[in-house]
């Protein structure tokens, strides 16, 4: 009888196992890869590991310790497999949220209320009042689309102003008008205007999209410097079309130095629209337009690219800020909410919810300096938001963060860029400097590009444009700034 060692051969019920194991950990280390937001020395770790959890379970098989090695693949496989799930979450999630390129103009067929016409056929061969001049493109594009389903061109009569197009629809000179439907937020601060939506029905919504125009100015974006426009969009109905623009905030990032400048522009500052051919308008009409309007419009302000867009909106803000389980928030001042009078705001730090952070973030009424007040607050939201987002507690809650930024936010940020951020973040860690700035204006009142009416504006403050021109500029070359 040979004295030599017979080999020890794994048993089947071992081979299964060992094979189950190695399908997760392949499966798990590929999406760690895919996602590329672990930092390489992190990554070869989790390799390695894996790699000797499969020799570990599959020796243990082979030594006839099946017990031991199924417990250790049980434990491991639930592990992991959580692991797969929540990383195919994040990348699912944030592969549809960025890199958006596309926006939608809804532009509506609208009818005085007791108008019988339910459908565009029963307004076959009439006139169409339209602008002459503003939002012709979308608007062009819905006659386009109408002249097809009635196989025949429509008739349209053009008008200067928006008063004067609602108007021939009040007085019946039109029967039907056709309107970009953000306008209708417009028509409400106009004196007499103000029950636009109880005096006019839609009969029909013509969808435009869009590509958002981006041009130059992702070119001149780097990993580690660049500035991306943040907008909060004056809609409860989701991402679902442009609209006005309440938050106007431009973040300047350096990912070398770790600092962040936020800069507030006031939603009435009037200057000259991208689009306006220089006559001026508020600057919350931009985003009438598009969100590519508005990211040209204080590009041209502020005489730098704006290169990326976030844009969320009010009821996505509110369940994001729920899924962060809620936000500590700084305040200026101390102040009872104009919206909801039980809702009372300390001076210093405030612990909020959603519905809370919301009002915080729209309130202008309790202030003496109105819409400059609410542009800090908007600030101090931000810098809560991403301190929260940046905390260990971020773990516990990632899942149903992800699961309200789905349909509730959008950006023009590549998912590269943000796995890349990630991915530094993990390795060099570091706290970031957030640096607040408004600029300034005085209240007047002028006749707004948009708007056939005089309506309040804010006149900009050359002074303060001018200091946040430097502190964007400052920071994009690398220099440290102090708050000012």
């Amino acid at each position: 009888m040979s004295n030599k060692k017979r080999k020890e051969k794994i048993s089947t019920p071992g081979r299964i196992l060992t094979d189950i194991m190695l399908l997760i950990v392949l499966v798990f280390d590929g999406l760690l890869i895919y996602s590329r937001m672990v930092p390489l020395k992190y990554l070869a770790v989790v390799l390695l590991l894996s790699l000797l959890l499969v020799l570990l379970i599959r020796s243990l098989a082979k030594k006839h310790h099946f017990g031991s090695a199924f417990f250790l693949s049980l434990l491991t496989g639930a592990v992991l497999c959580y692991g797969i799930v929540a990383l195919g979450q994040l990348t699912g999630t944030l592969s549809a949220i960025t890199g958006v390129q596309t926006q939608v103009t809804n532009v509506c067929v609208y009818v005085l209320t007791e108008d019988d016409a339910q459908s565009l056929e029963d307004l076959e061969g009439e006139s169409f009042g339209i602008l002459a001049s503003q939002d012709r493109s979308a608007t062009d594009e819905a006659i386009a689309q109408m002249n097809e389903e009635f196989d025949s061109e429509i008739i349209t009569v053009e008008y200067s102003g928006l008063t004067a197009l609602v108007n021939s629809l009040y007085t019946q000179e039109n029967r039907v008008i056709l309107l970009n439907s953000a306008y209708l937020d417009v028509l409400k601060e106009i004196d007499g205007y103000e029950d636009i939506t109880d005096r006019i029905r839609e009969v029909a919504t013509l969808r435009i999209v869009e590509t958002v125009r981006v041009s130059s100015r992702v070119g001149s974006a780097s990993d580690s410097a660049f500035v991306v426009y943040i907008s909060g969009i004056d809609s409860r109905n989701g991402l679902v079309a442009n609209s006005r623009s309440d938050v106007n905030i431009l973040a300047v990032v350096n990912t070398d130095t770790n600092q962040v400048l936020l800069v507030s522009t006031p939603r009435d500052y009037y200057v000259e629209l991208s689009i306006s051919g220089g006559e001026k308008d508020k600057l919350t009409h931009a985003g009438i337009y598009g969100v590519d309007v508005s990211m040209d419009t204080l590009s041209m302000l502020y005489d730098v690219d704006v290169n990326y867009y976030f844009r969320v909106s009010f009821d996505g803000f509110e369940e994001i800020v729920d899924a962060l389980g809620g936000v500590s928030v700084y305040s200026e001042y101390a102040f009872q909410s104009s919206y909801d009078s039980s809702l009372y705001f300390t001076e210093g730090y405030n612990d909020v919810n959603g519905e809370e952070a919301l009002l915080f973030a729209r309130e202008r009424y309790a202030f003496s300096s109105g819409d400059r007040q609410r542009g800090k607050n908007q600030m101090e939201l931000i810098k809560a938001i991403i301190d929260k987002a940046l905390s260990p507690e971020i773990l516990m809650t990632y899942s149903s963060v992800l699961a309200a930024a789905d349909g509730n936010f959008e950006t023009s940020v590549s998912y590269s860029l943000i796995a890349s951020l990630v991915s530094d973040q993990l390795r060099d860690g570091g706290d970031w400097d957030i640096i607040t700035y408004s600029v300034d204006g005085t209240g007047s009142t002028a006749v707004p590009w948009s708007m056939s009416v005089s309506a309040y504006v804010m006149i900009p403050d050359e002074t303060t444009v001018e200091t946040a021109q430097e502190l964007i500029q400052a920071v994009l070359n690398g220099e440290e700034i102090v708050q000012p």
